[in-house]
């Protein structure tokens, strides 16, 4: 009888060791990475400490935030004054907002419904992420 509560209690333990696995690797995370030289985003993996993808943004992007539900990525281009948003189921960008001189930084609010964009110029451009312009 001890011998089968063993072995009950060891495949409990295993299948629970399984199903934990099977969430981490299906739970994959990404990172953003502004490359500002070529005027490019990278998206890698970090599961896998790889590049996943390469997306054009606008001219010297230097500063980027994502929603907090993760659906979008707002990158700061300080060299043609724009914020690039890219879809980050796609990887593509779906709008580019004219902002302030020199965007530098940006932050997405707790509720995600609006994005504060730091300017060069000493503004905040505020734009609203339903409509993407800014208000």
């Amino acid at each position: 009888m001890v011998n089968k509560h063993k072995l009950y209690s060891i495949t409990l333990v295993s299948a629970a060791m399984i199903l934990m696995l099977v969430n981490i690797v299906s739970a994959a995370s990404f990172t953003y990475i502004a490359n500002s030289n070529d005027n490019t985003v990278s998206v890698m993996d970090t599961s896998t400490n790889n590049v996943v993808a390469t997306v054009s943004v606008g001219n010297n992007p230097v500063g980027l935030a994502v929603t907090p539900d993760g659906t979008a990525v707002y990158v700061a281009n300080s060299g043609d004054n724009t914020v690039s948003v890219i879809n980050s189921a796609t990887n593509t960008v779906v709008a580019t907002v004219p902002v302030g001189n020199q965007p530098y930084a940006v932050s997405v609010t707790q509720d995600g419904t609006s994005v504060d964009v730091a300017n060069g110029d000493g503004t905040v451009s505020v734009i609203d992420t339903a409509t993407y312009t800014v208000t």
